[in-house]
């Protein structure tokens, strides 16, 4: 297979060569005043009449299909907008531009300039009348352009798979409407958008793994950023009332078909809220961006008809929204209703009832984990004995094995054991209760929001307490002495929100898993 695309690579070297001595530059130069093909293609067509031409018009695109046939060649090219056929004839265009055609492979890119119809079978088509070169392609194309079969060949060459797998294209184009949309969103809403740093002395606002590094001229250790969290906290004591980000964060953790090491994520924090304030935020968020993606799934219905005097039944194909109203989306096998409000449940009931016993009860939580083959046990750090697991870590660990999965959604899980959020405010009737929500649809957690807490001496024991089991090579291994001082100068109460943008746009165009909806997923390198 080598040799071959060996081969093919040494013919379209000394096709690019013919060029040059044709006198023209195979790299192309300006190309000015195109119409992109979508816009072509709504044009009026009609079949071609030397008597009542169509419309002039210009395009540029990649050459995806060629059929020659003695004095007519038929051409396929392809923008982003899509693709259209293109007649040359040999009496249309001059000997010089004829030739080059015959030099054209899959993957040149061209422009034209012609009169927009229609052929006798009615495609429509533009007939060239000019011909102008582009761009050379040395390597081989793929000669199917209805997609590329292997995943590791597209995650590696997203360039091709965005020209040659239209789905890849279009998750592009939603995800950029998605982000747009929430910019447009908390901006009417009077939010500022802000940029925080990517590089942090100490790892904090998640507990996670970050990755590490070294800048030569301070001579000191840095992170790589986990959270947002922590610099927009401190915008909040400075002032800024209502905030945001999106921007990239990194985990120095396992890929799968959920979790990426690099994703981005937004931030929010509003002064004056709670996590209350942040479900009916998120909600409208969420709605809006379903709004914007728009109900384009469809599904198969079984519809009555007849035939020869007898009934009968066949799959037709019709949108969700027609079967299920305006908000309802398709994601895998099923269809998720994004209609407002939302269900909201709280953590303690559904763990009660998925799990089957009291989340309090210390004796049945162990009970209900050593059933379920949950160690009971973990080492605090490498090479120490193991320890008994915390009470609320057994909590979280039966929830995400029983409960989650059973969250349809979209739902709102609120009120979380307090030691699972160092950074939230408790319940004043109920201090072990802390003032926290993730959404959840289809058992994909999506959003996370807190009612902040900023109370200064609360928030350093806090730290105390989840610092004296964590490992040293964790995040947030190390006091933020300067965050607690920032609190300690008054931030006000507030709500904060963060949702993974990755997953929101998996969900929102039915996508399965994450290495999709971001361009450039982390892969092994392909050369060592």
């Amino acid at each position: 297979m080598a040799d071959e695309t060996q081969d093919l690579a040494e013919v379209r070297l000394e096709k690019l060569r013919q060029i040059e001595a044709l006198g023209l530059d195979p790299w192309g130069a300006r190309f000015d005043n195109t119409t992109p093909i979508g816009e072509i293609r709504a044009l009026p067509a009609e079949g071609f009449d030397d008597a009542k031409p169509g419309p002039q018009v210009r395009a540029a695109g990649r050459v995806i299909r060629c059929r020659t046939g003695g004095k007519l060649l038929f051409l396929e090219i392809w923008d982003q907008t899509g693709r259209v056929q293109l007649m040359i004839r040999v009496n249309k265009v001059t000997p010089q531009e004829w030739q080059v055609a015959q030099l054209l492979d899959l993957g040149d890119l061209i422009g034209v300039d012609g009169e927009f119809g229609k052929t006798k079978t009615g495609e429509p088509t533009i007939q060239v009348t000019r011909l102008t070169f582009l761009t050379k392609s040395l390597e081989p194309h793929p000669k199917d352009v209805f997609g590329l079969g292997d995943i590791e060949y597209r995650l590696r060459h997203r360039y091709l798979d965005m020209i040659y797998t239209p789905d890849t294209l279009r998750r592009a184009h939603q995800r950029v409407k998605i982000i747009r949309t929430i910019r447009n969103h908390l901006d009417g809403q009077g939010y500022m958008e802000v940029e925080t740093p990517t590089l942090h002395a100490i790892a904090g606002g998640a507990a996670a793994r970050p990755f590490e590094t070294h800048h030569n001229a301070l001579d000191i250790d840095l992170f790589v950023r986990i959270a947002l969290e922590l610099p927009l906290k401190r915008l909040l004591v400075g002032g800024i009332e209502k905030v945001y980000e999106i921007g990239r964060v990194f985990r120095n953790e396992g890929i799968s078909h959920k979790h990426n090491p690099e994703f981005t994520m937004l931030e929010l924090y509003q002064a004056y809220g709670d996590y209350r304030t942040m479900m009916g935020l998120t909600e409208g968020l969420i709605v809006a961006c379903v709004d914007v993606v728009g109900p384009t799934a469809t599904v198969d219905v079984e519809e009555e008809y007849e035939e020869k005097g007898e009934k009968k039944t066949r799959p037709v194909p019709k949108r969700v929204y027609e079967l299920h109203g305006e908000r309802h989306l398709r994601y895998g096998d099923k269809v998720v209703n994004f209609t407002p409000p939302f269900q909201r449940a709280k953590y303690a009931d559904l763990f009660h009832e998925h799990v089957g016993c009291d989340m309090t009860d210390e004796v049945a939580v162990r009970a209900a984990a050593h059933a379920a083959e949950i160690p009971l046990e973990v080492a605090p750090t490498k090479g120490a004995p193991k320890v008994a697991k915390a009470h609320d870590v057994l909590v979280q660990e039966l929830f995400e094995s029983f409960v989650e999965k059973k969250l349809v959604g979209p739902v709102f899980v609120h009120d979380y054991p307090a030691s699972l959020c160092p950074l939230t405010k408790r319940k004043r009737d109920n201090p072990a209760i802390a003032e926290r929500f993730e959404l959840y649809v289809h058992g994909m957690e999506l959003a996370n929001a807190y009612t902040e807490l900023n109370d200064p001496i609360t928030q350093e024991q806090t730290f105390s307490q989840q610092l004296a089991g964590m490992a040293e090579e964790d995040s947030m291994a190390k006091m933020d002495h300067d965050f607690i001082r920032a609190l300690r100068h008054g931030m006000p109460p507030a709500g904060g929100l963060g949702i993974g943008i990755d997953r929101l746009v998996m969900l929102l165009t039915n996508t399965q898993t994450i290495r999709d909806v971001i361009l450039f997923p982390l892969l092994r390198p392909e050369y060592k």
